[in-house]
C-alpha cells in the first residue's frame, strides 16, 4: 500500500502531467485501500478475505470546459494515455460557466488538524477470527435464538491524497475496525432476524465482541411473534439506529446540486424554520476519531464545525465550488470526490440532544409505534413525500406491549420535521447520529 508521501506525490505528478498536456487547470485524487475481513457461521470459519486497491481520479479544465477520468493502472504509459484522453475530452465538452477549481484564496494552508484517525489497522486475521466467533457465540447464547446468519470482524486502512494546479497538496490516512453479528429467533415459518454492529477508527475503541453479539441476539428474540397494527394516524418514535435516516433526507434536500437544479422540497427554506425550536443539527469534521472526520474537503478547502440547523432554523446549504458560484454564495467545505466528479457530503453530523429523557418522551404518547427497522426507499426528494415499510414495537400508555411488523408509515418530510421532538439520549455510534425521535401526526397502514 502506498504511503502518505507517495500518494501525495502521485497526485501532484498527475496535475503536472495534465498542465504539460495543455490543461489550463487540473486536480487529482489518489485513494488507496486495504482491508481484511473474517466471517464465521455456526461456530466455524466461513471466509477470510483480503483486498487491496488504488485508484487515481483526474479532473482537467480547458477554459470553461472540463472532463473527469479515473484509472487503477499506474504504469507511466497508462497515465500518459489517461492525461491525453482527459484533455481531449475536456476540449470536446460543452462549456460550463460555473466550472473551475475552488477559489485559490480559500485553499487550506499550513498543517492540517490532527484528528487521530489512523492506528495502522494491522490486525492479525486470527485475532479477527476470535472476535467474530466471540460475537456470534454471544448472540447464539441468548435464549430464544435458533439460527445464525454469522458473525464477522474486519480491519482496514485508506490513504487519500488531493493535489490541485493552483497550489494545494494534502494527504491523510484513516483506519477502520468493525464487529458484527446477525442471528434469527423463533421457530420454522415464524423466524425473525436482527443484527448488531460496531465500528471505530481505532481498535481500542471497539466494543467487546460479546457485547455486540448479545445485543444482536436480544434484538432478534424481542421481535418474535409480531402482531399487526390498526391503520390510522399515530405518533411514530424512531430508534436512533433508524432515526438518522431522516437527517439523511435533509442532507439530500440541502445539497447544492439539488438547489441549483430546483429539485429539493426545501428549495426556498434557507433562513426559515424547518424544525421546531428544540432541534439543532451540527456538522463536525474535526471530531477526534470520528467516523467521517477529515482535515480538508474534496477541493482542498479547510473544514470546520458548522451549524446546519439552529433552534429549528436552516442556516446553510452544503456547497461545493461550482454550486456556490451558481448560487452566488461561498463554498462551505463540504465538497467530496468520487469517480473523478465532485459532489457534497457531510462529516460527523449529529442532532443535538433535546431536554426530554427517552423514557419521558415515550410515556408522553398514549398510543404509538416505536420503529427499529425501515424497509424500502419510498421518499420523493422533490416533494418531500415519505412512505416506507417498517417494523418495531407497539407502545401503549408509555409501555412496550409487543413487536409489530408488516406496516407502512407515511407523511411528508416538511411536516415530519416540524413535528419532530428529540430525546436527550444522543450517542455517537454512526456517521450520522440522532437521539430517539418522536414524530407526531404520521399515518400508519397495516399490511
Amino acid at each position: 500500500m502506498v504511503t502518505i508521501d507517495e500518494a501525495r506525490q502521485r497526485a501532484q505528478d498527475m496535475v503536472a502531467r495534465a498542465r504539460k498536456a495543455g490543461a489550463d487547470a487540473a486536480d487529482a485524487v489518489v485513494q488507496a485501500d486495504q482491508s481484511t475481513d473474517v466471517s464465521v457461521r455456526l461456530g466455524k470459519l466461513e471466509d477470510v478475505g483480503r483486498s487491496e486497491s488504488a485508484e487515481l481520479s483526474l479532473r482537467v479544465f480547458c477554459g470553461q470546459r472540463h472532463a473527469s477520468v479515473a484509472t487503477s493502472d499506474f504504469t507511466p504509459a497508462a497515465l500518459d494515455a489517461l492525461v491525453e484522453r482527459a484533455v481531449a475530452m475536456a476540449r470536446a465538452a460543452p462549456e460550463d460557466e460555473w466550472a473551475g477549481l475552488a477559489p485559490e484564496e480559500r485553499l487550506m494552508h499550513g498543517a492540517p488538524p490532527q484528528l487521530d484517525l489512523d492506528d495502522g489497522a494491522d490486525t492479525d486475521p486470527l485475532v479477527l477470527k476470535e472476535d467474530a466467533l466471540a460475537a456470534e457465540d454471544a448472540a447464539r447464547a441468548v435464549p430464544g435464538v435458533t439460527n445464525s446468519e454469522g458473525g464477522g470482524a474486519s480491519a482496514g486502512r485508506s490513504v487519500m491524497a488531493l493535489a490541485t494546479s493552483h497550489g494545494f497538496a494534502g494527504c491523510y490516512a484513516v483506519s477502520m475496525h468493525g464487529i458484527h453479528a446477525s442471528v434469527l429467533a423463533g421457530g420454522d415459518g415464524a423466524m425473525e432476524r436482527d443484527y448488531a454492529h460496531h465500528m471505530a477508527r481505532h481498535r481500542r475503541h471497539l466494543e467487546a465482541p460479546e457485547m455486540v453479539g448479545r445485543r444482536a441476539g436480544e434484538r432478534a428474540v424481542a421481535r418474535c411473534n409480531p402482531g399487526r397494527l390498526v391503520s390510522g394516524p399515530m405518533p411514530v418514535i424512531f430508534d436512533p439506529r433508524v432515526g438518522n435516516s431522516l437527517i439523511g433526507h435533509l442532507l439530500g434536500a440541502i445539497a447544492g446540486q439539488a438547489i441549483t437544479r430546483k429539485t429539493s422540497f426545501l428549495q426556498e427554506a434557507l433562513g426559515t424554520a424547518v424544525f421546531g425550536t428544540a432541534v439543532s443539527i451540527h456538522d463536525d469534521p474535526h471530531r477526534p476519531h470520528g467516523l467521517r472526520s477529515r482535515p480538508f474537503d474534496g477541493e482542498g478547502l479547510p473544514v470546520g464545525p458548522v451549524a446546519i440547523v439552529s433552534a429549528g432554523m436552516l442556516e446553510t446549504w452544503l456547497l461545493d465550488s461550482a454550486s456556490a458560484r451558481q448560487l452566488g454564495l461561498s463554498p462551505t467545505g463540504h465538497a467530496a470526490r468520487g469517480g473523478g466528479g465532485v459532489g457534497v457530503m457531510s462529516s460527523n453530523l449529529y442532532m443535538a440532544p433535546g431536554a426530554i429523557p427517552r423514557e419521558t418522551l415515550i410515556q408522553s404518547v398514549h398510543n404509538a409505534v416505536y420503529i427499529t427497522e425501515l424497509i424500502g426507499m419510498g421518499v420523493n426528494g422533490v416533494t418531500g413525500d415519505y412512505s416506507r415499510g417498517a417494523a418495531g414495537f407497539l407502545v401503549e400508555r408509555g409501555e412496550f406491549v409487543g413487536p409489530v411488523s408488516e406496516f407502512t408509515i407515511a407523511g411528508n418530510l416538511k411536516e415530519m420535521f416540524r413535528q419532530l421532538t428529540p430525546a436527550n439520549d444522543l450517542d455517537f455510534r454512526y456517521g450520522i447520529n440522532v437521539p430517539t425521535l418522536l414524530v407526531e401526526g404520521m399515518t400508519v397502514a397495516s399490511g
